[in-house]
């Protein structure tokens, strides 16, 4: 008879044995509370909970973790509203803080993302937010950390995703690039053509010294004027021929060869008097 109940104390104890064990998986972690106070926190491995005294109260991961959040509205600085939404990649280090010290630990960190990044885009004007985006995700590390803390966890980084205006100011945006572009572009196309006219100028003034005082030097300075003002006068015919949209144009001849003849005749008294003037 005693051999039966040891038997069936043997039994017993081995039914309860094994239904107090308990696995805590790898990269996670476990609290058990006896008699609803917190008695202590279980790393992974096999481990053993004296039922009904003791009771796994949460069984948590500490690896790394993504919280999304979800686009939310601020207003900037210069009172432009604008959806922005961020990525927090956070864990659990201390679970005894993430369970007891507040109610929900990943609404908590939710919370004070939105409510510093509201923060941060409003004290920004709208194109500095673009341009600052590393400023803000380093403010946002360092208030998240600070606060994470005191709830058993820690934030590792914090990446602000998109900044998104409302179409019409992007289209207002949009536009005031475009017209920035077609000013720049205007002004590189007129200080384009002031250099070329400047360079063609004094291209024109050397030439017309240069033929200066190559007349001067020459004792038949008029047939080296009829020369070239003839050249000059062929060549600007040719390219009036060429020309897609050229006109007809009647000229009185016995006009034009006098015209011809005083403008060559012209830069001969010219140089005349210059080469009088010079010998007195």
């Amino acid at each position: 008879m005693e051999s039966v109940w040891a038997i069936i104390l043997a039994l017993c104890l081995s039914g309860y044995g094994i239904g107090s064990a308990r696995v805590i998986n790898q990269g996670n972690q476990a609290i058990v509370e006896r008699l609803g106070k917190y008695k202590k926190t279980l790393p992974p491995g096999l481990k053993f909970v004296w039922f009904p005294l003791e009771n796994i109260a949460v069984e948590e991961t500490t690896r790394e973790q993504v919280l999304d959040i979800e686009p939310q509205q601020a207003i900037t600085k210069d009172n432009i509203s604008a959806e922005v939404d961020a990525v927090v990649y956070w864990r659990i280090n201390n679970l005894y803080k993430a369970y007891y010290d507040v109610e929900d630990v990943k609404e908590a960190i939710t919370n004070l993302v939105i409510t510093t990044l509201r923060s941060e885009i409003g004290r920004m004007d709208l194109d500095e937010t673009y341009s600052s985006r590393s400023e803000i995700n380093e403010n946002l590390s360092i208030y998240l950390k600070e606060a994470a803390d005191s709830w058993g966890a820690e934030v590792i980084r914090v990446e602000l995703q998109e900044i998104k205006p409302p179409q019409t100011v992007l289209e207002s945006l949009e536009q005031e690039r475009a017209a920035e572009s077609k000013k720049k572009a205007a002004i590189y196309e007129a200080e384009g053509e002031r250099e070329s006219a400047i360079a063609r100028a004094e291209g024109t003034v050397k030439s017309l010294e240069m033929i200066s005082k190559a007349l001067l030097e020459k004792p038949n300075s008029q047939d080296v004027l009829k020369y070239l003002i003839a050249t000059r006068y062929v060549e600007a015919n040719e390219k009036l021929g060429e020309s897609s949209n050229s006109k007809i144009v009647f000229m009185d001849p016995k006009a034009l060869t006098e015209a011809m003849t005083d403008l060559m005749e012209t830069p001969e008294l010219h140089i005349k008097k210059d080469g009088g003037n010079g010998s007195n």
